[in-house]
């Protein structure tokens, strides 16, 4: 593997090197014309630009440097300059690696669920185009179950941490059973807008308006998430008969000051009203939260939850992390308990040829001829004997040897004393 991430690269330099949906297929396709017995994986994401390669055979295959050239020389950079800046990583260091990336483990935010998705749509695009195999299928199919184990023995994911979904899965939630017969006003279309629409509507969120002060941006949204669209002039009377508002604007100084929500305050019919002010400057005044019924958060507020929650999901790195090495070596072992087989599996074969070549030979000659059938089996048999218990001894050292660089070094020495292929 070789690669860019927001660990050591800074954004600018990503920036030159990482990969449109079109260059990504572009990439591929070259790589498997230079290096047709190699598979590749290109990983692109927000924060890392990543090139696993692996081959099943010790020529036609790709150096490290040379994977750096072509990353750099493809997006025409200079390799010397750039070259720098990637994390070079092979056999077992590098799978580790990408059993961090995929568990989240190795993200800005610990824990964040996008990335095991990014990682197997990357395998699954190489897949597509010819350029995965035996090797790349071993170990990102490996790379979901790590996954699958994080998830389910630790709680690095379960917390949320990012403020919009703090603001929807833990205030609010805690005023409010339900969602769908809650009148709800969101009061901004930005980024921080758009991400707490996400959230109230898996929340089950069904009577959403959204206000901006550009009409045509609340409508393109607003039409993305099958909510309503508001005027900015309609904000009064929104807020007359809002059960939850959330304020996600950028504007300079408060929207909603005390003696504005002083005439809302007297309008209103309703009993409680959370507003959820995310915005920074605020949106709504401080005093706001002196009103009866009214309860006012700020971004502020929220924030300590959220790092209340992402303290608690690195406190779950050690068993993340612990799994990711139980699993690099169930791959390593299972690959090594292949390849010793396959050793043993030919070794016998050839045996068994040499053995039967020359009881063959013996039963043909003529002085055999007058043998009785009992005795020719017993002769079968005694090569049978001859051959196993030749053998016993260092296939059974091979599969007693607990160390994986011990097992390597027998399996190579009966390879090459027997010149099996």
């Amino acid at each position: 593997m070789v690669g860019c991430s927001h660990h050591s690269t800074p954004l600018a330099i990503r920036e030159l090197i990482s990969f449109s949906g079109e260059q990504v297929l572009a990439a591929l396709a070259e790589l498997r014309r230079r290096f047709a017995d190699c598979e590749f994986v290109l990983l692109n994401t927000c924060n890392r630009v990543e090139l696993y390669a692996g081959s099943q055979q010790s020529t036609g295959y790709p150096s490290l440097d040379q994977m750096v050239a072509f990353m750099t020389e493809f997006h025409s950079q200079p390799t010397e300059s750039f070259g720098r800046h990637f994390l070079k990583l092979e056999d077992q260091d590098a799978i580790e690696h990408l059993f961090t990336v995929a568990s989240s483990i190795d993200s800005i935010v610990v824990g964040e669920s996008q990335i095991a998705a990014q990682v197997h749509d990357a395998y699954s695009q190489a897949t597509k185009v010819g350029l995965t195999g035996p090797t790349m299928h071993a170990v990102f199919q490996h790379a979901n179950q790590v996954v699958k184990r994080v998830t389910n023995e630790t709680e690095i994911h379960r917390r949320r941490i990012s403020v919009p979904s703090v603001a929807v899965s833990e205030i609010a939630s805690e005023f409010f059973e339900r969602f769908d017969d809650k009148q709800i006003l969101v009061i901004g279309s930005g980024d921080m807008g758009v991400e707490t629409l996400q959230y109230l509507k898996s929340a089950g969120a069904s009577r959403v308006t959204i206000i901006n002060r550009s009409l045509e941006r609340a409508e393109k949204v607003a039409e993305q998430f099958s909510v309503t669209a508001a005027s900015w002039d309609k904000l009064d009377p929104l807020l007359i008969e809002s059960d939850l508002v959330v304020s996600t604007t950028g504007a300079d100084q408060a929207i909603v000051t005390e003696a504005r929500f002083r005439t809302i305050a007297a309008a209103r019919k309703k009993g409680t009203l959370l507003i959820l002010d995310l915005a920074v400057p605020r949106d709504f005044e401080a005093s706001i939260v002196h009103f009866p019924g009214v309860y006012l958060y700020s971004v502020d507020d929220l924030q300590i939850v959220c790092d209340r929650n992402k303290s608690f999901r690195e406190q779950q790195m050690p068993k993340a992390v612990r799994i990711v090495n139980e699993e690099v070596e169930r791959l390593l072992g299972d690959v090594k308990h292949r390849s010793s087989t396959a050793t043993i599996r030919a070794l016998r074969e050839q045996t068994d040829s040499i053995k039967q070549l020359e009881l063959d030979r013996l039963l043909g000659k003529q002085v055999m001829q007058d043998c009785s059938a009992e005795m020719q089996t017993e002769i079968a048999q005694a090569f049978d004997r001859l051959t196993n218990k030749l053998l016993h001894s260092p296939l059974q050292s091979i599969r007693e040897v607990a160390q994986t660089d011990q097992r390597d070094s027998l399996v190579s020495a009966l390879r090459k004393l027997f010149q099996l292929r």
